[in-house]
């Protein structure tokens, strides 16, 4: 029976922490994993342009011994040139999975309810488990005990942080969350990830008050407040996430030990400051890169 990445909510606690350790074991013995994908194929088919999710990916199965093959929204069309359901029962002859980014996340449902192939998300308008947990893993690299560490994410509630909180929910962690009242993350979200927190004892709170969530934080994480689509309602925006900005005022609340996170494309001086993302508690970089070693053992959870 095929298996997908789709959503964290789908994978016990147990499944995301084998997924970290095995990350940890790749990104410390490369070689060890190098003919893990020998003989498999996959395809990115992207409705949007990337730079960390494509190049990761593409980067990732290679030096996994795999192939791999981009498909711009030109290519495909999903839905437009052709039905969803005809690209991946197609797809499905001649690769063994697909990582698929999407504005709807109705399209990957879709494409792997028709597929025999794992379909892995690589990022819709409402979840990015990819980044997601290679997040965590970031945060577990430098933070060691990242169960007594409190997490805060300052910003949009979106598809990131949905990812964020079914982690922290399955993983039992501690996450404040800051955003304006009319950009709270999807309630669906918030009660499914509060009903895995009710499990496993996670500490998940939601506040109007970036300073608040800021206080006493070893991680402090934030993401565009404009994302792709979301262009012409720009100028509201920003008038709306006024002072959500991560600059040298909001970090002086956090511990003096904590650390920066973006997962970029960043806006630098809207939602975070230069100064704050070029200074030294910034690990946004380290995020960036972790964010192969974590889908080399998506890849190898799929198909090990």
């Amino acid at each position: 029976m095929k298996k997908d990445f789709i959503s964290l909510a789908d994978m016990t606690a147990d499944e995301l922490r084998e997924m970290l350790e095995l990350a940890g074991k790749i990104k410390a013995s490369p070689g060890v994993f190098a003919d893990s994908l020998a003989m498999k194929s996959f395809a990115l088919v992207f409705e949007k342009p990337s730079t960390r999710t494509r190049v990761s990916f593409q980067v990732g199965i290679s030096q996994l011994g795999g192939a791999s093959f981009y498909l711009a929204p030109q290519d495909v069309g999903l839905g437009v040139r052709e039905d969803v359901r005809d690209v991946a029962r197609t797809l499905e002859r001649y690769l063994n999975g697909v990582i698929l980014r999407t504005y709807e996340h109705e399209t990957i449902i879709e494409f792997a309810r028709h597929s025999r192939m794992s379909v892995i998300n690589g990022l819709s308008n409402r979840l990015h488990p990819c980044q997601a947990l290679s997040d965590i893993f970031t945060m577990q690299e430098k933070k060691r005990d990242l169960a007594s560490a409190k997490i805060a994410f300052v910003g949009d509630g979106n598809n990131v942080l949905h990812s964020l909180l079914f982690a922290v929910g399955k993983l039992g962690l501690a996450l404040t969350v800051a955003t304006p009242q009319k950009y709270r993350p999807d309630e669906e979200i918030v009660k499914e990830a509060l009903g895995y927190a009710s499990s496993s004892g996670a500490q998940i709170q939601f506040v109007t008050d970036p300073h608040q969530a800021a206080r006493g934080a070893d991680v402090l994480y934030t993401d565009v407040w404009v994302s792709m689509g979301q262009e012409a309602e720009r100028e509201r925006r920003l008038r709306d996430f006024a002072g959500f900005q991560v600059d040298r005022a909001l970090l002086s609340l956090a511990k003096d030990t904590c650390c920066v996170m973006h997962c970029l494309p960043a806006h630098r001086n809207e939602e975070i400051t230069d100064e704050v993302l070029e200074g030294p508690r910034s690990i946004v970089f380290d995020q960036a890169e972790n964010r192969m070693h974590v889908q080399k053992a998506i890849l190898l959870y799929l198909f090990k």
